[in-house]
């Protein structure tokens, strides 16, 4: 049984903790964060209303500021911190690498609000 951190991270489905909840890789362009519409594992329907994933864009706000807030403290603690700007570049630069990861890992996070994990849901 995957733990409820590792599923996350590795954008698993929130109730088998198996299936992936993307189409594919979050780097790929041609499937860029879409969502499955079940799981290919346990066939749990992902949108359970339309529009349902909206709402993970206050997760990804929360994720970026977050991050922002870590790599500005890492610059500190490393002596990189040399200036407004340079942090500000540095911060940016990180943040755009970052967002298709950021955008898939909120859409997961979202869902595992909504949905419960239940191990034996093998259909």
């Amino acid at each position: 049984m995957p733990s409820k951190l590792f599923a996350i991270l590795k954008l698993k489905c929130p109730q088998c903790r198996k299936g992936n909840l993307l189409v594919g890789n979050p780097y790929q362009l041609r499937n860029f964060n879409k969502v499955n519409d079940y799981c290919p594992h346990c066939k749990l329907h992902f949108k359970i209303e339309p529009s349902f994933f909206y709402g993970s864009m206050y997760v990804s706000y929360g994720l970026g500021v977050g991050i922002s807030i870590a790599i500005y403290i890492l610059l500190l603690l490393f002596g990189l911190a040399q200036g407004m700007i340079r942090n500000f570049i540095i911060i940016s630069i990180s943040l755009i690498l970052l967002m298709p990861y950021i955008n898939a890992l909120s859409k997961v996070i979202w869902a595992n609000l909504f949905f419960k994990y239940k191990p034996n849901s093998d259909n």
